[in-house]
């Protein structure tokens, strides 16, 4: 699979944070936009496979593909730009400021959130026949979704709160190391091996993906799913993207960095 050592795919890493920092509007907000919505295409590919197999490890087996060809195609996560855009600033490149990275994480979120939601709108309409008739199985496992994951961490108060906190952290550790996994190989089947991996393991697991919830909740509201708009919001969403960032940074972009790419001096031998 044209396998890159760590020092190496460490260095495109750092890479491609200066570019992503310095990329213009228009690409971030179109790259995003799309990724997002390619994200939340899979989402329902694998909900509709869980449903109509009865098997989550399936579902979790296919979902994947999304992630490959999103990535494959040059479009950008919120949690890939967690880990990426800092590492420029880490580095020092020239121009690369705080002021770069949260410009281009909000433009990210933007977009992500923007493609997310039109799928939602798309799938809503599918399982409903344009909302003339109730949903269908898929549409109600959507909604049942959507309320296990915000009224059902709110009913275990601040324990809830921290769980859907680590779920976040452990999330954007897996799904980042996919992002980095694809830089390990200049081959395209090298790097879809790499990125499936990681991503598999995040799905079925459980844990929560701030672009993925961009759908499935939005899509849960609009199919009956029995929580509200700020339940959403305070109960999953801002949680969740906190524990992204923290995931994907820490366990991910900040550790490969400091120990492939800044690393400590080699120790005197007698």
């Amino acid at each position: 699979m044209a396998y890159l050592a760590p020092a190496e795919f460490v260095t495109k890493m750092v890479d491609a944070g200066e570019s992503k920092i310095f990329m213009s509007t228009r690409d971030t907000i179109i790259r995003a936009y799309m990724a997002g919505a390619i994200l939340a295409l899979a989402a329902a590919f694998a909900v509709t496979v869980t449903v109509n197999t009865g098997n989550p490890l399936l579902g979790a087996l296919l979902f994947p593909v999304g992630f490959c060809m999103l990535y494959l195609m040059g479009f950008d996560l919120l949690t890939g730009v967690f880990t990426l855009a800092p590492l420029a600033v880490f580095d020092k490149r020239p121009g690369a400021t705080w002021g770069g990275v949260m410009r281009n994480w909000g433009l990210v979120f933007v977009g992500n959130f923007a493609g997310a939601l039109t799928v939602a709108v798309f799938m809503a309409i599918i399982v409903t026949f344009g909302f003339t008739e109730a949903p269908n199985a898929v549409g109600l496992k959507l909604g049942a979704i959507g309320e296990s994951r915000t009224v059902g961490y709110a009913a275990h108060g601040a324990a809830g709160m921290l769980t859907l906190f680590i779920r976040g952290v452990m999330c954007n550790w897996m799904v980042s190391t996919g992002v980095v996994a694809a830089m390990m190989s200049t081959s395209v089947s090298g790097k879809v091996i790499g990125m499936w991996m990681p991503i598999l393991v995040f799905f079925y697991m459980g844990f929560e993906h701030s672009i993925v919830n961009m759908f499935l909740f939005p899509s849960g509201l609009m199919l009956g799913g029995k929580f509200t708009l700020m339940d959403y919001f305070i109960w999953n969403e801002i949680p969740t993207v906190i524990g992204n960032l923290v995931g994907g940074l820490t366990f991910v972009g900040a550790t490969l960095y400091s120990t492939h790419y800044k690393t400590a001096p080699k120790r005197a031998t007698r």
